[in-house]
């Protein structure tokens, strides 16, 4: 009998849907926002978008903006009683 699959994306059919009418690939002005060290985000996930993605478990939180790394943003976000830091696209932030 084979193994199931536990991959990253693995118990997110309703997580990472698109509405009918968002469906296909998101603005390019998403990719290009710059922000600001301090700067408050919120990490809503694209799914169009599979690169820079963060693991599920960090959709809807909210953080800072802590470092820029390549093209990517380093987000400090609570989870629990811990922080950690996110490594994650622009495709994947709004700003609060």
């Amino acid at each position: 009998m084979a193994r199931r699959s536990r991959g990253i994306r693995s118990k997110t059919r309703q997580v990472l849907r698109k509405k009918p009418r968002e469906k296909g690939m998101s603005p390019i002005t998403r990719a290009l926002q710059e922000f600001e060290k301090g700067e408050k985000v919120s990490i809503v996930i694209d799914p169009s978008v599979q690169k820079g993605m963060p693991h599920r478990r960090f959709q809807g939180k909210t953080g800072d903006i802590e470092d820029k790394r390549g093209d990517a943003y380093v987000v400090r976000v609570k989870v629990g009683n811990a922080m950690k830091s996110v490594i994650v696209r622009p495709e994947h932030l709004k700003k609060v």
